[in-house]
């Protein structure tokens, strides 16, 4: 065992505040693309090529060192550091100091792979931390004003936002949500939270009765072509009573064990929309802390696929955080989510905004937009699963954070319980009176209400849309007694390419529009470059048989990160490349992609995006 993993075991460790030196530029992402061009396409991950069938990795020491907690959390967003706060003080009170919470995280530092959009609704951190204000949270922009507006190409209807309505914000904070989560994760240090950054969960541990025994972090140290390199070094085990899988939007580890324990049995397939940001600095002229402002309508090419924007002004340093949302459920390949939230900047009443302004950040996440139908069973042997994982997003409000927070709450209290409140001697627990608590709580009662909106956007197009949500949302809380289904998946929901017409995006002007690569080199992201492509294909022949073939190869633009892209080879034939070192752990591919022929899996600690506060 290294020295840095022996540092890990034997002290409580601290990194959430410890910053990897990273940088990124236009010519890196080039050099990127470039080195990917002449690697070879084909799939050497171990989780689909098993190094126990390859002679290169005989003789290697797979041996893993292990630790033991009481509980291990995957994930060091809102939700994972709400449970952790919570564990740890449920655990302080009943004078258990040595209770053992750790927290596991992929990115670099807390926050780092965090974006949204971000309004917050406090409801959750006032139960969870309710002295807040004096803990220095940095909530440092309320709502002051909503706007809602129907955009045509050329025009402007603004839509009256009353009290009651979805998207009413008073009483929300406008937040950068990475900030915030730092400042979680410094709330849980102070209580005893052991914070361990930079290290991603790769693979659920199982006991002998198929409970869940734990997880176990990435290898280092392999090649872009799959085999050992001389500073290969096995990862390590952390085993606990109750794991505690919150890792986000479409987690790979959340999607293998809700196939395991098919917890997905009694609800409906969850469905997803993509989210793409800018971080503006404009004119302070033009700007006005406290203000929101939503649209609906173009530039989306039809009145069938569902989105709309954000433009949030933040009180700090006249920034402002503009975005556009896009469900996943869309149908025409030829839509281009990145160059759609470009054009919608041209927009005779946006474009005025930005002009003189600086851009100074962009990133893009999948989110959860399924709601109470899609709702899975949430403990099984061993674990749980909290926030977006499982997917508590309200998608009328366009918020989400609260109830992960929330979930994560009552899932820590629960756990707790089960443990006998930190006594029990048990070598797993199932906290199966989280579920039940969930369903007596406001998370439950809030995504009831809303549960028909995002369906009837989808059944009855935009104007049907927005028609359900007056008649039966603003007007009967969400009590009319039916629940209407979701129409499919998102990957299925994709025509052939020959059945679709083209879109055509106006090219950027570097001022307000941009292309995908100098906004890649905005997110910091950063890989590891010698490392099999964590984006894997269960077959490497499907992209261009399938994909491209019938699709004309959707990957190449439902990507917001210029992951994918086809080229010929020296026949002329079509090939795809993966740019993995330009990935931006979205989960966009993982969702989207037609014959579910991607799949994500995490690539080597602290690798990917280094957002500031997006």
């Amino acid at each position: 065992m290294s020295a840095s993993l022996s540092r890990v075991v034997g002290t409580t460790f601290k990194r959430y505040s410890i910053k990897l030196s990273r940088t990124s530029s236009i010519a890196n992402i080039h050099r990127q693309l470039s080195y990917s061009r002449v690697c070879s396409a084909v799939t050497t991950h171990y989780t689909v090529k098993p190094r126990d069938k390859d002679p290169r990795w005989e003789g290697i020491d797979m041996e893993r060192f292990a630790d033991e907690a009481d509980v291990v959390i995957v994930g060091g967003g809102p939700a994972g550091m709400s449970a952790a706060i919570r564990l740890k003080q449920l655990a302080n009170e009943a004078g258990k100091d040595e209770f053992r919470v750790c927290v596991i995280e992929k990115s670099a530092e807390i926050g780092g792979h965090i974006l949204s959009g971000a309004c917050l609704e406090p409801r959750a951190l006032n139960e969870l931390i309710p002295d807040w204000k004096e803990k220095g949270a940095p909530l440092n922009t309320p709502v002051t004003e909503d706007k809602f507006a129907f955009l045509t190409s050329s025009g402007r209807i603004p839509i009256p936002i009353l009290p009651g309505f979805p998207m009413h914000n008073h009483g929300n904070y406008i937040v950068r949500l990475g900030h915030f989560v730092q400042w979680l994760g410094q709330q849980a240090d102070e209580l005893g939270v052991e914070i361990y950054p930079g290290f991603a969960a790769t693979e659920v541990l199982y006991n002998e009765d198929g409970s869940v025994g734990g997880i176990a972090t990435n290898d280092v140290g392999i090649a872009k072509d799959g085999s050992p390199k001389d500073s290969f070094e096995r990862g390590m085990e952390f085993r606990a009573k109750c794991t505690i899988f919150s890792e986000g939007c479409r987690g790979h580890l959340a999607k293998g064990v809700m196939k395991k324990f098919n917890l997905n049995k009694d609800n409906q397939d969850q469905i997803y929309g993509i989210g793409i940001k800018e971080l503006w600095q404009i004119d302070p002229a033009k700007h006005h802390p406290g203000r929101i402002e939503h649209t609906v309508g173009w530039p989306l090419p039809d009145i069938k696929t569902y989105g709309g924007s954000f433009l949030y002004h933040l009180a700090e340093d006249n920034l402002v955080a503009v975005g556009f949302v896009i469900g996943l459920d869309y149908s025409n390949p030829y839509l281009h989510p990145f160059k759609t939230f470009q054009q919608f900047k041209t927009h005779p009443s946006v474009a005025p905004l930005f002009e003189g302004g600086t851009r100074i950040g962009y990133g893009a996440r999948a989110l959860n937009e399924g709601g109470y139908q899609s709702i899975p069973k949430l403990t099984f042997p061993g674990g749980c699963l909290v926030g977006c994982s499982p997917g508590f997003m309200n998608v009328p409000k366009i918020k989400g954070t609260h109830n992960a927070m929330k979930s994560a709450m009552l899932a820590a209290e629960s756990i707790w319980d089960s443990l006998d409140k930190g006594e029990s001697e048990a070598t797993t627990v199932e906290p199966v009176s989280y579920e039940t608590a969930l369903k007596s709580s406001w998370v439950y009662d809030e995504l009831k209400q809303v549960r028909n909106i995002k369906p009837a956007f989808h059944k009855f197009g935009l104007y049907g849309g927005l028609m359900y949500t007056g008649l039966f949302y603003i007007i009967g809380r969400g009590k009319e007694p039916w629940t209407l289904k979701h129409e499919g998946t998102d990957n299925q929901s994709l025509k052939p390419a020959a059945a679709c017409k083209e879109i055509e995006y106006p090219k950027p002007d570097g001022k307000i529009t941009f292309d995908l690569l100098s906004s890649v080199a905005l997110t910091g992201t950063n890989h590891e470059g010698d490392q099999p492509a964590h984006l894997t294909l269960m077959d490497d022949t499907v992209p261009e048989a399938v994909n491209w073939a019938t699709y004309a190869g959707p990957e190449g633009r439902f990507c917001p990160a210029g992951v994918y892209e086809y080229t010929p080879n020296d026949a002329g034939d079509m090939k795809l490349v993966i740019n993995a070192q330009n990935c931006i752990h979205c989960k966009t591919c993982d969702i989207k992609d037609y014959s579910q022929n991607i799949n994500w899996v995490c690539p080597e600690g602290a690798g990917g995006p280094a957002y500031n506060g997006m």
